[in-house]
């Protein structure tokens, strides 16, 4: 493909570039950027079969660093939403690989083609964590290495790419989204979490998170990167909730039978291992490890304090509205029978 005929054709109208197109977070920009009259690249591995004809779609591994630099030819602004998200430890070493050196990658690309403004998708993950109980997490907590799974530090190292851009002259700003609700693929990522509730796992705990509909992590980066912010990082929160509740919400929207066995502390320890076991038997990777097992026994909570700071008007939709919509959208995409 010729990317400077591309530019040449189009170099009247302003053009923004989406990596991990075909993601969760990449697909919900795109609906939202198609309203507006730039020009589209949209880049991705594997090019969906579904891919819509009004953007340019562009097969590009983020660690192919000269298709990168080519693609990134003439582009003013640039939403990095490409990434893996993943708990677990045998992909430890893909996970930084794309998440670190793919960041660093478009940053140095970005700096080469002088783009105008870059918004970088992070996690909660890169946060810091509050020392106590019952203490919310802001975006000026130290992180710490001790604490982090695999992913958390992809994420942190990956965000210290982008501010080492910043200090190369690079415009960027950040968003810490917390567990990102959307119709997705359910046999992977936070969409599990909705199969599970679906073929009516009976366990719950008492755990709390925080959770963002998909909607809004898009309508926040528009609004960041349309912005004069700058060198500012934002934790994305819809709302914090206890997985019991969440869980009991997600059972009612498929008038499934809700999670009825709590699991204590000590019960969670011999279910990720006999989870772990399983996996070892089989071969299909589980959702529950060691890791995962704690964190939904964990009580951690995460401000949205600082995004209304700098947006008053900003609103996150309410909860029973993302789930009934995601319910209703998996129904569709998977054919499910919901009594």
């Amino acid at each position: 493909m010729n990317f400077s005929n591309i530019f040449v054709q189009l170099q009247n109208k302003e053009t923004v570039l989406i990596t991990g197109a075909s993601g969760l977070v990449g697909r919900h920009l795109l609906n939202r950027l198609s309203h507006t009259d730039c020009h589209i690249i949209a880049i991705c591995r594997d090019i969906p079969q579904d891919a819509d004809p009004r953007f340019t779609w562009v097969s590009c591994d983020i660690l192919d660093i000269i298709t990168l630099q080519e693609v990134m030819k003439g582009v003013d602004k640039i939403y990095h939403c490409a990434a893996i998200v993943s708990f677990n430890p045998k992909m430890q070493k893909e996970i930084l690989q794309i998440n670190v050196e793919g960041t660093a990658n478009v940053v140095n690309a970005a700096l080469e083609n002088s783009v105008k403004k870059m918004l970088h998708v992070s996690s909660v993950a890169a946060i810091g964590e509050s020392e106590g109980e019952n203490k919310i997490i802001h975006e000026a907590l130290e992180w710490k290495k001790e604490n982090a799974s695999g992913y958390g530090m992809s994420k942190y190292f990956a965000e210290m790419e982008v501010w080492r851009g910043i200090s190369e002259g690079l415009n960027a700003v950040i968003i810490n989204p917390s567990v990102i609700l959307g119709c997705a693929d359910w046999d992977k990522g936070s969409a599990e979490i909705f199969k599970t509730v679906y073929n009516e796992f009976p366990w719950y705990t008492q755990g709390v998170h925080g959770f963002v509909d998909v909607k809004d992590v898009a309508k926040a980066a528009v609004i960041l990167m349309n912005s004069d912010v700058l060198a500012e990082r934002f934790i994305l929160n819809g709302i914090n909730i206890s997985y019991k509740d969440l869980f009991f919400k997600i059972a009612k929207s498929f008038n499934k039978k809700a999670p009825h066995k709590e699991v204590t502390k000590f019960l969670s320890e011999i279910i990720w291992r006999i989870k772990y076991l399983q996996e070892k038997f089989t071969g299909k990777p589980s959702i529950l490890n060691r890791r995962t097992a704690r964190t939904a026994m964990a009580k951690v909570e995460y401000s949205s304090e600082k995004l209304k700071a700098f947006f008053p008007d900003f609103t996150y939709t309410n909860i029973d509205e993302t789930v009934d919509r995601i319910t209703k959208e998996l129904q569709v995409k998977y054919a499910l029978k919901v009594i």
